[in-house]
């Protein structure tokens, strides 16, 4: 099996930089899959068929892609695939700064671009509107000469974004290895029950008793919730946790599948197909890595 290395990247960002700037003119993708310590806000234009993928998601984009990652261990790679286009253009903007709470990024005016950084541990892709409404910062990023002022556009850009509905997480949360978390006390309880017990058979009675509900009220409550039904949400915690298990492992597709909940191969095999476009075997054949420092 052909391995398809996986490189920790050392980036340019060092000591006290706050932003490294990258604005390409260019023909073809050739950068391999990697993930680096600091955060990347990173657009890419007139590049329609080129293949994204980050953690365990793999999607084709179209004329604009606008992704923000803020996860030091999140493979991320956007591959040439079926793209033709000779005017590519993509610009790679890496930021440390650090929202701690002693941080001036503690403060309330940051809170919506604070939860937007915590969502994008999964990566985060935003819709046409909002690559629109920064479109123009975004363009004129690079050529700002006088570091304060590019920073500052920056904050702005990224204000911007946490301000516009719609940013579509990528990664699965148990792929990308992200803490549970919910805003409902007894939703936060039956998804930490999932995430601990997957592995097993999972009846809605068990579920519903943690929550204090009935089955049926809790079904609708966890589906006006999340925006999902409970099936569909088990479904995609085992299959986060299995596209894990088929990258960083050498464990055999039937081996993972049973360990990750499913009843039997041949469903797993089917379910992964219909969620992830590939087979298990093909995942783990594009996926397949070891671990690089540069």
């Amino acid at each position: 099996m052909e391995e398809r290395k996986i490189i920790h990247e050392i980036t340019p960002l060092m000591g006290k930089d706050v932003l490294y700037i990258a604005d390409r003119r260019k023909k073809e993708f050739t950068y391999p899959i990697h993930n680096h310590e600091v955060f990347e806000l990173n657009f890419v234009e007139h590049a329609p068929g080129v293949r994204r993928i980050v953690g365990d998601s793999s999607e084709v984009i179209g004329e604009y892609d606008l992704v923000l990652i803020t996860s030091p261990d999140l493979e991320h790679v956007w591959e040439q695939n079926t793209c033709t286009s000779e005017e590519i253009r993509e610009i790679t903007v890496q930021f440390d700064f650090r929202m701690t709470e002693e941080s001036l990024f503690a403060r309330t005016p940051f809170l919506s671009m604070r939860k937007m950084m915590n969502e994008a541990q999964k990566g985060l892709s935003f819709p046409l509107n909002a690559i629109m409404k920064v479109y123009g910062l975004l363009d004129s990023l690079s050529s700002i000469k006088e570091g304060f002022y590019a920073v500052t556009q920056f904050i702005t850009i990224l204000y911007e974004l946490s301000k516009c509905p719609g940013a579509k997480p990528l990664a699965s949360s148990s792929f990308a290895k992200i803490a549970v978390e919910d805003d409902s006390r007894r939703i936060l309880k039956v998804k930490n029950f999932i995430s601990k017990n997957y592995q097993d058979e999972i009846r809605l009675p068990q579920l519903s008793d943690i929550a204090g509900m009935s089955p049926s009220a809790f079904s609708r409550f966890f589906k006006l919730h999340t925006g999902r039904n409970l099936t569909e949400y088990i479904i995609d915690i085992r299959l986060g946790a299995a596209s894990r298990m088929l990258v960083d492992t050498a464990q055999s597709v039937s081996e993972i599948s049973f360990k990750c909940g499913f009843n039997n191969l041949s469903n797993f095999n089917r379910i992964f197909k219909k969620k992830k476009g590939c087979s298990p075997t093909e995942f783990r054949e594009n996926y397949h890595k070891t671990r690089i420092i540069i």
